[in-house]
């Protein structure tokens, strides 16, 4: 199909690259900080399937743009590795009895050769692999300093428990059918069970995951998805005395609105079925319809249960509270679409003014107050009636007492203060962001390193100088039968000496860390991979840190960004760290789809193996290609053709080398049209703008395809230019012409700005703003000269004639504009 010898250059400049280390990077302190740069790739998770063409795009980006900057003289760090936990190879292991560290380092060889096969230049000797016991030491150790800081703690949380598997699933290996919630894999029914979890406390960073989004480089959109996930939002909190207070229950309900100044317009009450109360409250009658109730919800997922669009239902406990603004007696129901895991798990609801409560009381015909009147409306106070819907908006209160006729934001502020003084509520922020669920029982993740030491089960902490403590062998990776994790079986691994020095008989945590724990701090790693005596070396830490440009798909905007963010700030109140963010800049690559324009799915048949593109075209063409799609953020299309074309533009450059190259000068247009590629490459690579880069490196490369001759003065600086894009032709080009090797390393061209302007430009002729003609003149040609030139023009001569002039507009450099009656 081509010329181009694309395979045997390939393997040529990889071998090379790799035999000489071209890309390791160390620790120079003569090099100031501003010429540092740390460029990260959100590393892999190594499934069988291996690479797809999604995966070069991002590794692409960050590759051009880390062999831009050496090119510029910066010493970059640029280090890959694995996030190599994880519940696939687990699977595989219950299966086929295979060791999950097996399949997985079977993976990881082999997306180390598929990565190594697109001639990304990272530096090798910094790979790390998070299933690694020398990796996860450390991470137990950041675990560790959690637990000590009160930031890790056990509590009973309801999971999804499968009991044909006999063990936990995760939210998202559970699907939804008309026969009730099923295990993803086998189609086995699941129910809710509460079951001891570890929890780490990151409500405690609310405000400062918050707060410190704001200095971040990142994109507005994500950082907008945080901010929802964290849902820091101000109100109050309030308390409704139980009318009938059972002798073993609390006296009263707490609840969290945003909206305080509706509470004359709160007509009944619903608690989550989870909630505690609601066994407490139900009276006798209510008994067996509550309890079938909160049954039937428990096994809707959270998604379900907060639907918009699906019929609200709930049950009536018997119970009654008192409106603690009327002393109204108001029913307490419970109903599926309050979350326990939100606010109190409890509301006022609040029907005339909130959309979900409006249908609730329809649907159970119950009284709808409107307690807020739209600004603009002409309402006598105190007879406001509820519209045919929910308003939802500010306004002025009505039906409110002696709150009536006072604005929203007044109310609000009034009616609190007004509670604080019966004693009733006070002010609060609640934030959606829960507790992260972070125990997990399975066999393939990190062991949590503590102790449960006794029979009073006091838990302590393994030593540092004991860490890591690794995974047993194990016989059978199916889980317990009981809830707990395989480890839960190994008996010789569980029972152990308690560390605190008693003597006493311990028994291991049993539950292992999730896949997002080795993710939260795998950048740190990078910067020290060999250290056995600590995390990474302060000095090394100083060196790198924060991140420079972090690039990865949007799939992780929330929770790996967010637990990561959570991490680094506790490593920064600790001291070990120098930042309190851990990346200074986010770039989201877009979705390659399919060629059909589908998202790629095996079930579609629209995958693309870039293996096979590799094979047949070259890595350099798929580097090439992936960014000359369009826009890195943006998602596209695959196209076989758009790929051909590429490849055809590389294969020219390709012959244009075959020429002699002559050491005289090149001619004046061919030197200026370099000179605006170099400037026009210069900016876009920089602002990762690669489409347009490589736009302009084909219009070069067109023009000098036409000439009969090669050039040294404009050749050399063109490979220059070429090499971060498609670096192996760009070496071989490069040692062809007789220079020293490597390219990667030589120095990016620059370029004479006079020289990146033309002599000549296009004057556009208007008639009254109308653009009637064209003409070509000198740059910098005075106003009078190009009003001349202008008024010569035959057909402009044509529209003036006969016609009254009013004025003339002449813009230097741009356009003439004759406004004429």
């Amino acid at each position: 199909m081509s010329r181009y010898p694309f395979t045997e250059i390939e393997k040529k400049w990889q071998a090379y690259w790799e035999e000489n280390k071209t890309f390791r990077v160390v620790e120079d302190e003569s090099i100031p900080r501003e010429k540092r740069r740390y460029v990260l790739d959100m590393f892999p998770y190594p499934s069988s399937s291996g690479l797809h063409v999604g995966h070069p795009e991002g590794y692409t980006a960050t590759d051009i743009y880390t062999r831009f900057l050496r090119m510029n003289g910066y010493a970059v760090l640029h280090p890959m590795g694995f996030d190599s936990f994880g519940l696939p190879a687990e699977n595989y292991a219950i299966q086929t009895g295979t060791h999950p560290r097996e399949e997985t380092e079977k993976n990881i060889d082999r997306f180390r050769v598929q990565i190594k096969s697109l001639g990304l230049s990272y530096d090798w000797d910094r790979e790390i692999s998070t299933h690694r016991p020398e990796y996860y030491k450390w991470t137990q150790w950041i675990f560790l300093i959690l637990y000590e800081r009160g930031l890790a703690y056990m509590e009973e949380v309801p999971v999804w428990y499968c009991p044909d598997m006999g063990t936990v699933l995760a939210n998202e290996e559970v699907i939804t059918t008309p026969d009730g919630p099923r295990s993803e894999r086998g189609d086995y029914p699941v129910e809710r069970k509460p079951l001891r979890q570890w929890m780490l406390r990151i409500t405690e960073y609310a405000d400062r995951l918050l707060e410190d989004l704001e200095d971040l480089d990142w994109p507005e959109s994500i950082k907008a998805m945080q901010r929802n996930w964290i849902g820091r939002s101000e109100g109050a909190n309030v308390r409704f005395a139980l009318a009938e207070p059972p002798s073993e229950a609390e006296s009263e309900i707490e609840v969290f609105t945003t909206r305080p100044d509706t509470l004359f317009g709160a007509t009944y009450m619903v608690l989550a079925p989870e909630h505690p109360l609601v066994a407490q409250i139900t009276t006798s009658g209510q008994t067996d319809v509550v309890r079938n109730y909160v049954e039937r919800a428990l096994q809707k997922s959270d998604l379900e249960r907060t639907d918009l669009a699906k019929d609200k239902s709930g049950a009536f406990t018997g119970a009654y509270a008192i409106n603690p603004v009327n002393e109204e007696r108001i029913p307490i129901w419970v109903a599926d679409y309050i979350l326990m895991s939100y606010g109190t798990g409890a509301i006022m609801a609040v029907p005339a003014h909130d959309e979900r409560d409006w249908e609730f009381a329809s649907m159970y015909d119950l009284p709808i107050r409107k307690v807020v009147a739209e600004p603009a409306a002409e309402v006598s106070v105190g007879s406001a009636e509820p519209g045919e819907n929910a308003y939802t908006g500010d306004g002025v209160a009505v039906n409110s007492g002696h709150f009536d006729g006072k604005d929203t934001a007044t109310v609000k502020r009034e009616i609190v203060e007004w509670l604080q003084q019966l004693g009733k509520g006070e002010f609060a922020v609640n934030y959606k962001l829960r507790d992260w669920i972070f125990s997990r029982q399975r066999y393939w993740g990190e062991p949590i390193p503590l102790v449960h030491c006794g029979e009073e089960g006091q838990i302590c902490p393994v030593p540092e100088n004991q860490l890591p403590v690794t995974l047993p062998e194990v016989e059978s990776y199916k889980p317990a039968g009981t809830g707990e994790s395989p480890l839960a079986r190994v008996e010789e691994w569980v029972h152990c000496e308690c560390p605190d020095g008693s003597g006493r008989t311990g028994r291991r945590e049993t539950n292992t860390m999730p896949q997002w724990a080795g993710s939260c701090w795998y950048y740190l790693r990078y910067l020290d991979p060999h250290n056995d005596s600590e995390f990474a070396a302060r000095e090394k830490i100083e060196y790198w840190m924060p991140v420079d440009l972090y690039v990865g798909g949007a799939e992780h905007a929330v929770l790996h960004l967010l637990y990561a963010r959570f991490w680094h700030k506790v490593l920064f109140d600790i001291g070990v760290v120098n930042t309190d963010e851990p990346f200074r800049r986010l770039v989201n690559q877009g979705v390659i789809m399919g060629p059909d324009g589908y998202r790629m799915s095996k079930s579609r048949g629209n995958v693309v193996n870039p293996d096979e593109v590799v094979e047949s075209f070259g890595a350099d063409t798929l580097r090439v290609y992936e960014m000359f799609m369009g826009p890195l953020e943006a998602s596209k299309p695959w196209s076989t053709n758009g790929l051909q074309g590429v490849h055809r533009f590389l294969d020219r450059v390709w012959r244009i080398a075959e020429r002699e190259i002559l050491d005289d000068p090149s001619p004046s247009e061919l030197v200026r049209l370099l000179h605006k590629t170099i400037k026009k490459v210069t900016s876009d690579t920089e602002s990762l703008d690669f489409n347009t880069a490589i736009s302009q490196m084909m219009i070069f490369v067109n023009e000098l395809f036409k000439q009969q001759t090669l050039h040294r003065d404009i050749w050399e600086p063109f490979i220059r230019l070429l090499a971060p894009y498609a670096p192996h032709l760009a070496e071989e080009l490069w040692e062809r012409a007789g220079c020293r090797s490597p390219v990667s390393l030589a120095e990016w061209p620059s370029y004479d700005e006079s020289l990146t302007h033309d002599d000549t430009l296009t004057i556009a002729v208007q008639v009254n703003g109308k653009v009637r003609a064209e003409f070509e003149t000198a740059r910098d040609t005075g106003k009078d000269r190009i009003e001349a030139q202008a008024r010569a023009i035959p057909k402009i001569q044509g529209y003036l004639e006969g016609r009254t002039p009013v004025r003339t507009v002449v813009v230097p450099n741009k356009l003439v504009n004759f406004v004429v009656k």
